[in-house]
């Protein structure tokens, strides 16, 4: 039928007159059978606009190992624990292709900014940014740096606050993209800026002076306890922190050494869950297959180390 270019609806029909078990089902045995028929010989598609939650959903399902299994709930807890919102200096260790600097960037909205830091000389891979499909304003604001140059320019005297650094969060804002005219006066659009590009001298002095006022670090491949420890000082005081880890025993040992060292208090170790519900008439529960570990999250408040 399908050779002779019958239509997914016909030929589901014909499936179901066939059957010698279709009248002996329940109904919603019936619809059920339907649907499974459906989605393979009538298959529809409907267009999305990307998301966070759909972009993390779909990379959990395919390819977890990518995204370092992390749930959609794990990924919302981290943007709420640290804090991101609008006009905020979020710093990110994204070791999961970049799918917290895109939910990151995603939430800020075009305000604020995002810098990927990474340790070594090769970037870490944010592909993922891509798939978010974000405007030129959101894409502009996020930048990579390695975490040396971040340290380098780290103030020697005390951080400030969260607060004292607010009146000028937008110092450095991103220069207009002017039109540009083809041979013929017709207007061409400009080409959409890069993500990840380096940050400008203006905007690394800023944040070596004042320092982020939040960190997400998601870096399954690194050893948390010693990336952390240079990472916390970058903060400003009173900034909140999150780290996603797939296992518990990283994110404990990292946990005992911030207490010893007195950097941070708060700290609490959450391990996310989710249960799906199938919500249909009659047919409301759980649904049969579902992953039950989303990994754990370490979070905080940097605050200042008194003088031994």
């Amino acid at each position: 039928m399908k050779r002779e270019g019958a239509s997914g609806d016909a030929i589901v029909e014909a499936l179901i007159a066939n059957s010698s078990t279709f009248g002996n089902k329940t109904v919603f045995s019936q619809e059920k059978y339907k649907l499974k028929k459906q989605k393979k010989y009538a298959p529809k598609v409907l267009l999305r606009r990307p998301s966070s939650r759909s972009i993390c959903e779909t990379y959990f399902k395919k390819y977890p190992a990518r995204i370092g299994f992390m749930r959609v709930d794990a990924l919302s807890l981290l943007l709420s624990m640290a804090n991101v919102g609008a006009y905020s200096d979020v710093l990110a260790v994204d070791m999961v292709g970049g799918l917290v600097v895109g939910s990151v960037a995603e939430r800020l909205g075009g305000t604020g900014y995002v810098c990927s830091t990474y340790l070594g000389s090769a970037p870490s891979s944010i592909d993922i940014i891509r798939m978010y499909n974000l405007s030129s304003d959101m894409t502009s604001r996020i930048f990579q740096a390695p975490l040396g140059d971040l340290c380098s320019l780290q103030s020697a005297g005390d951080a400030p606050s969260v607060l004292s650094g607010s009146i000028q969060r937008d110092l450095v804002e991103p220069a207009a993209v002017p039109d540009c005219k083809g041979s013929n006066g017709n207007s061409i659009a400009p080409k959409a800026p890069r993500a990840g590009k380096a940050p400008s001298p203006e905007r690394m002095k800023y944040w070596g002076e004042h320092g982020f006022s939040s960190l997400i670090v998601a870096a399954p491949d690194h050893e948390v306890e010693s990336v952390v420890a240079d990472l916390l000082p970058l903060l400003s005081y009173s900034a909140p922190f999150a780290i996603y880890h797939q296992y518990l025993q990283p994110l404990a040992t990292c946990m005992h050494s911030l207490q010893a060292s007195k950097m941070a208090i708060g700290l609490q170790i959450t391990e996310p869950w989710l249960r799906e519900y199938q919500v249909l008439p009659s047919r409301t529960h759980p649904h049969m297959q579902m992953n039950a570990f989303g990994g754990y999250i370490l979070s905080g408040i940097r605050i200042h180390r008194p003088d031994p």
